[in-house]
């Protein structure tokens, strides 16, 4: 397995990848996975047993492709994993030199858009298998790579719901906000401003008009980055700067409990290739409100599990959000279907692919 980070990394590839590993851990067919990362992470989570945690190959270009080179002398692999479009070059090497099928596996805007360079778009055809975790990744991956639809296999995110769990306020992080006896619409995610995708804008943008009715509200932004300043603007632009809360980075730790902090959940974005923070928030008995112009419609379950808006709509954004507030605070029906179980079935039967080889 080629990867850029799994243990100890951050971002929802990154935990992506962690959910795969586990998966594969899991499936008693599975002797070992030798996983060479690009990014060695910072050593806070236990590695299992049948994971060979390559970290030496996080030390640079040159160190990546000698340990690769080294572990394709060793083993003889079964199957080889790309766990991002990047890392084809190597990947591909590898089953030229093993005969091993080759797959793909790819998240969101990593996938939507042709490669710069037109040796990964040549590679990406080449893959044996391209696993997607939602039908809009796949739909945007096959706008520029044309592969046979016979490849795709769809591979829907996981979420723990042993860690993310209902509960409630925790009165001391409430105190560091103020929160007390407020309402609260959460959204948290990096702060980048080159993609403005997760509909925070819209969401301030939306504010005003709910005052009247919601005269508590408030919106806590989680997540650091450079668009900070760029929001903090827009929100005293708004006559919204005591009204919307930056929280930083927030520790792994703190991370249930800041969605306990929230009355809904909210995220009209455009750029989500699924939205795992979105299975987070409604594991933890967060109401979630989503957008219909990406993957996270689809984990929303085109809206079984709580409203889907048009975030180029500020109407339909409103209505969301009301929406949403106006939910019962617990885990909605259906949220099982992206239980831990559920993805190591799926992934098993994608392996049945390859035992049956």
């Amino acid at each position: 397995m080629f990867l850029h980070d799994a243990y100890g990394g951050h971002g929802g590839i990154s935990r992506n990848n962690r959910d795969v590993l586990d998966a594969l851990v899991h499936d008693p067919r599975v002797e070992q996975i030798v996983a060479l990362p690009r990014i060695a992470g910072d050593g806070s989570e236990a590695i299992p047993a049948k994971v060979d945690w390559r970290v030496s190959a996080a030390g640079g270009t040159r160190a990546f492709l000698s340990e690769s080179l080294r572990a394709l002398a060793a083993t003889q692999p079964d199957l080889i994993l790309a766990a991002h479009i990047r890392l084809l070059p190597v990947a591909y090497l590898a089953k030229l030199a093993t005969g091993a099928p080759l797959w793909l596996f790819i998240y969101g805007i990593d996938a939507w858009d042709r490669p710069k360079n037109p040796l990964l778009t040549w590679l990406a055809r080449r893959a044996d298998r391209v696993i997607s975790i939602s039908e809009v990744t796949t739909a945007r991956f096959q706008d520029w790579a044309h592969l046979p639809a016979g490849r795709f296999r769809l591979l829907p995110c996981t979420v723990d719901l042993d860690l993310f769990r209902p509960g409630s306020r925790d009165p001391a992080l409430a105190e560091r906000y103020g929160l007390a006896g407020k309402q609260v619409l959460f959204t948290f995610g990096r702060l980048v401003s080159e993609q403005r995708a997760k509909g925070m804008d819209e969401v301030m943008q939306a504010m005003p008009g709910l005052l009247p009715d919601y005269p508590d509200l408030v919106y806590l932004i989680g997540g650091s980055g450079p668009d900070r300043p760029r929001l903090e603007a827009k929100a005293k632009a708004l006559g919204l700067a005591d009204r919307v809360i930056f929280t930083g980075r927030i520790a792994e730790e703190e991370k249930v409990a800041h969605y306990h902090l929230a009355d809904a959940y909210v995220m009209p974005s455009r750029g989500e290739g699924m939205g795992i923070v979105i299975l987070e928030a409604m594991a933890a008995g967060v109401p979630a409100m989503a957008s219909a112009k990406d993957g996270s419609r689809e984990t929303m379950r085109d809206g079984m599990l709580g409203p889907i808006v048009d975030p180029d709509d500020p109407a339909s954004v409103a209505a969301g959000i009301r929406a949403a507030l106006a939910r019962p605070r617990g885990r909605p029906e259906g949220l099982d279907y992206f239980s831990r179980e559920s993805f190591r079935r799926r992934l098993s039967g994608l392996l049945d692919e390859v035992a049956d080889r």
